[in-house]
């Protein structure tokens, strides 16, 4: 599981599960412990994450059981019809940017591709040196050209507003606190509010804009 900053960089890594698991129990896992060191985000920023995750005070997901996927509205050539087609619709062009890095990483690094030839212990510790040269030619070549690449495809740029979301780490106690809060049927209802909010005031401005 991994988390990603809005320039395609890298700002948390879980590589510690063994076998399959679905994304909730790893992400249960991931920050619950604070061994792991999931850094979470200051009061007032979230997430972005799929519809595998849960809702909460810090973790925003798409609406389920609406078209989401940015590429499912172009190739229908169809316009959000609903807040909520327009919410997903953004979430989704949002989301792409983690997308885009794992597409540089794999690209980069065809280890990952094999790394069950090495013994479990050493698998996590290779991809979590990919991730960090992955950070490291980021932010030293701008001009690298898998970045490049991937960066500069056509996306509604006009459609996306970015803001600063770092994170930093907890002590155990406070950690077990977040996440007893995250988890609360009190902050999932605080969030699917606070969401629903913000798709009507983004509707509201929408449809002004096409008036």
């Amino acid at each position: 599981m991994c988390a990603c900053d809005h320039d395609m960089r890298f700002a948390y890594v879980h590589s510690t599960w063994e076998g399959s698991g679905n994304d909730s129990r790893v992400f249960e896992k991931a920050i619950k412990d604070p061994k792991h060191g999931f850094p979470w985000p200051l009061e007032g920023s979230s997430y972005l994450v799929d519809s595998g995750y849960p809702i909460g005070a810090s973790f925003l997901p798409p609406h389920k059981a609406t078209r989401y996927h940015a590429q499912e509205f172009r190739r229908s050539s169809r316009q959000p019809r609903l807040g909520k087609e327009l919410f997903n619709y953004r979430h989704s062009l949002l989301r792409m940017v983690i997308e885009r890095a794992f597409e540089v990483l794999k690209a980069r690094f065809p280890i990952l591709s094999c790394t069950t030839k090495y013994k479990q212990y050493r698998q996590r510790l290779v991809v979590f040196a990919c991730c960090a040269l992955h950070n490291f030619i980021r932010i030293n070549n701008r001009r690298d050209v898998m970045f490049n690449t991937w960066e500069n495809l056509d996306i509604d740029r006009d459609d996306i507003q970015t803001g600063n979301n770092e994170g930093s780490l907890e002590s155990s106690a406070s950690v077990e606190r977040r996440h007893v809060r995250e988890m609360s049927d009190a902050a999932k209802r605080a969030m699917g509010e606070f969401r629903n909010d913000m798709i009507d005031r983004m509707w509201e401005e929408y449809v002004q804009h096409l008036g």
